[in-house]
């Protein structure tokens, strides 16, 4: 899958509010040009192939066989996506695809294959593996630094201000309902966390006097038992936008706040040890004793298990990282490390086909228990 040349022709698939947002910063990494626009004839898509000396084509076919685009981004509504990337696959083209991957489990498995085939990339934008916060907690598990993971919960009060009634998202046959609009994000999360994941029970609410489905929400079961409850509602004023996901340990819990987790709060029991790990996983961060041990008080215990307490603490770091600053990183750090394996295949990337696939199923499945 040697590329071959250093120089990536980017065509766009939809460039409307968000397609611009990403494909500026996209178009940051160097040897990366806009070569053409497709599938929309917004102001805003005119504006953007003037800025960038690309062309505003009529069709997406003229997109796909135009001989300088080698990845096409493909930014409309999910309903969209199996077709779109399809056609950009068969004509030999790498495709990064807006989440999710597709909005059925045949559609999203037969791309997946074809890419595999013609030896191309075939990703979903599910940038939050980048985000270093991601990395500092999965190291935060991993280590045990508050003991064993048992609980958790993502709580999304979206905004849905900017939905009238009659727009797309609330078509369950265009965007396929929250869970797989929207959920993907936070199953890929998770999962990075917590390892594979099975739905085991899921919920649906619809508006009072309407067929809109404004809430779901589902339980994850993950490996070692970890169960998570995701809850979306859309439901929010714009300005009460906020979100808000908690991992319950052993000796403590985590709390990360924004749908692009921005900060952390950290509580927990620990001894001289864990506070040292811990303040040299978030360098920087504020720390704030709430109670100190010694003697008989030291001994703790939770689970039939002995603790050595020395202090009670609470550790915040973040709250200086603006998030859309941070959002536009993680673009650039995705579309950096994907064309930096197309010119190298030893790249590890920590988004891979599979990531975009095993999101897509399981939110097909929360979606399947919530109607049922």
């Amino acid at each position: 899958m040697q590329h071959e040349k250093n120089e990536f022709g980017l065509g766009v698939i939809g460039m409307g509010g968000f397609g611009l947002f990403a494909s500026q910063h996209f178009l940051q990494i160097p040897g990366t040009r806009l070569v053409a626009i497709a599938g929309t004839n917004r102001e805003g898509a005119k504006a953007a192939a003037e800025r960038f000396g690309a062309v505003l084509l009529d069709s997406l076919d003229e997109l796909v066989a135009h001989p300088d685009v080698s990845i096409v981004y493909i930014a409309t509504p999910p309903f969209l996506h199996y077709q779109q990337a399809l056609l950009a696959l068969q004509a030999g083209k790498h495709v990064i695809c807006e989440k999710p991957l597709a909005v059925t489990a045949e559609q999203g498995h037969e791309l997946i294959r074809l890419a595999a085939a013609k030896k191309l990339l075939m990703i979903t934008n599910l940038m939050q593996r980048y985000n270093p916060m991601f990395e500092r907690v999965r190291q935060l598990i991993d280590n045990q630094l508050l003991g064993l993971p048992l609980h958790g919960y993502f709580e999304n009060y979206a905004a849905d201000e900017g939905l009238s009634a009659g727009h797309w998202f609330w078509d369950r046959s265009k965007s396929g309902g929250i869970f797989i609009e929207h959920g993907v994000h936070f199953f890929d999360l998770f999962a990075g966390w917590l390892g594979h994941g099975e739905v085991v029970a899921a919920q649906s609410v619809k508006r009072p006097g309407t067929d809109i489905e404004e809430q779901v929400n589902c339980t994850v079961v993950y490996d070692g038992g970890v169960t998570v409850n995701f809850y979306h509602g859309f439901t929010q004023p714009g300005r009460m936008d906020r979100q808000e996901m908690r991992i319950l340990f052993e000796r403590g819990d985590i709390t990360l706040h924004e749908w692009v987790p921005t900060r952390i709060n950290i509580r927990c029991l620990a001894d001289e040890a864990t506070t040292r790990a811990l303040m040299d996983l978030f360098p920087g961060a504020r720390l704030d004793v709430s109670a100190s041990y010694g003697g008989s008080d030291r001994n703790a215990r939770g689970r039939h298990k002995d603790m050595d307490v020395w202090q009670q603490v609470e550790i915040s770091y973040g709250y200086d990282q603006h998030k859309m600053h941070l959002y536009g990183e993680l673009l650039r750090q995705m579309f950096r490390e994907q064309t930096a394996y197309l010119l190298n295949p030893e790249t590890h990337r920590k988004i891979t086909e599979e990531n975009g696939l095993q999101s897509l199923l399981t939110a097909i499945e929360a979606s399947r228990l919530a109607r049922r």
